[in-house]
């Protein structure tokens, strides 16, 4: 809980932090990386910093934090801490590097602030940071002790055991423990991170999403090439499928990730868009292995049906379940494809059963658009659980 000073100062000074914030995340970006370059090259997402969306994620969740200490006394956004703090785990984050972050932030706030941030306010600020690094760091040495690892040494030795080329831009790749020991257990919708060292020496880190159910026996995970049309070339995605292949080693994180199933049997409503179909994919799996039967309807957008990753399967998971049903949009469909699933999903024409729970993944324009249908057809809020690919954007844009 902060502090009632601080309170007070923090809701003083929101306004200006908050207008200030994105200037604030480049230059605390640039502090990080001229002091400690090794992060740019083996931990952050080089991409991700060349486009500038990690910094706009970064400025997002600081500023609803500090928002919501000073909305809600007493409580904390948990279900924005858990998600940072399971990408956090994912990358072996460890709790140092909390210290360091704090170092060149607050730097940061000095300089873009100026004479505003006198050392009340510098110790308001400081309170926000300790309370929201303390939270992360308690959360992530929970989600580390649950899987049997340590912060920083998440990573382990897996071989390749086939890959499948399952669009022109999409390949999917099955892995089993390189040391022979069982695979760890996941929950349905978890992701791992890949480390793959590149030809300039640097070890980058990407998430993906684990395909299929949460089995005793091999694991497998999916990724598009990023081709850099709308933004930098992908050079993990590019480096995987002009390289990896049967036999081939990788260094993969245990399991992480915050959209998972709860448990629960009511009616689902699985929504993706692009090669965000992989966690829906494997929650299929699992609603099949286990006998599910509310009713579960499946909704896909993509480019054209030879975009569509995993498309047949994808059917069939949700088409074999009994209460299933799957429902595809494509901007450029085949021929015989219903015209009134051509462009963008639209779920005007479908049922959603009352108390149902919902969970997205794919570009954030799609979850918006899909969250705001359901939220109009009744879905409580609270049941509507999303996943991003990358710096999370949502609250950016709040």
């Amino acid at each position: 809980m902060l502090s009632d000073t601080s309170t007070a100062t923090v809701r003083a000074t929101l306004p200006a932090v908050g207008a200030a914030v994105g200037d604030i995340a480049d230059l605390f970006y640039r502090k990080l990386f001229d002091a400690h370059p090794e992060l740019l090259r083996d931990l952050f997402n080089r991409g991700n910093q060349a486009s500038g969306t990690q910094r706009r994620a970064l400025a997002g969740s600081i500023a609803a934090f500090a928002t919501h200490l000073v909305g809600h006394p007493g409580t904390r956004p948990d279900v924005m801490l858990g998600r940072i703090a399971n990408k956090h785990a994912s990358l072996g984050i460890t709790a140092p590097q909390y210290a360091i972050v704090h170092t060149h932030l607050l730097a940061a706030i000095a300089e873009v602030l100026g004479d505003a941030v006198t050392p009340e306010v510098a110790a308001a600020w400081d309170e926000v940071y300790w309370l929201m690094a303390n939270a992360l760091i308690a959360i992530e040495e929970r989600l580390h002790a649950e899987r049997g690892v340590t912060a920083g040494d998440v990573w382990h030795e897996w071989t390749v055991t086939s890959r499948t080329e399952d669009t022109p831009d999409v390949a999917t790749f099955r892995i089993t423990p390189a040391d022979g020991t069982p695979a760890p257990a996941f929950r349905p919708g978890q992701y791992v991170s890949v480390q793959v060292e590149l030809p300039d020496g640097a070890r980058q880190i990407r998430q993906y999403s684990l395909t299929g159910a949460p089995g005793s026996g091999p694991r497998s995970f999916s990724v598009k090439r990023v081709r850099g049309t709308t933004g930098p070339e992908g050079e993990v995605s590019a480096h995987l499928h002009a390289r990896l292949h049967a036999g081939g080693r990788l260094r993969v994180s245990a399991p992480y990730g915050d959209l998972v199933l709860d448990g629960s049997d009511a009616p689902l409503f699985l929504a993706s868009a692009g090669i965000g179909c992989t966690p829906i994919l494997s929650m299929l799996e699992h609603l099949a292995e286990t006998g599910h039967r509310s009713p579960v309807t499946v909704v896909h957008g993509d480019r054209s049906p030879a975009d569509h990753a995993l498309r047949a399967r994808h059917e069939a998971l949700a088409t074999g379940l009994p209460g299933g049903s799957s429902h595809f949009w494509y901007e450029t469909p085949e021929p015989g494809h219903p015209a009134e699933r051509t462009g963008r999903v639209d779920l005007g024409g479908l049922e959603v059963a009352p108390g149902t729970h919902a969970y997205l993944c794919g570009p954030l324009p799609f979850m918006r658009a899909v969250r705001s249908q359901l939220l109009d057809r009744g879905v409580a809020p609270a049941d509507v659980h999303y996943e991003v690919f990358g710096p999370d954007l949502w609250l950016a844009q709040d």
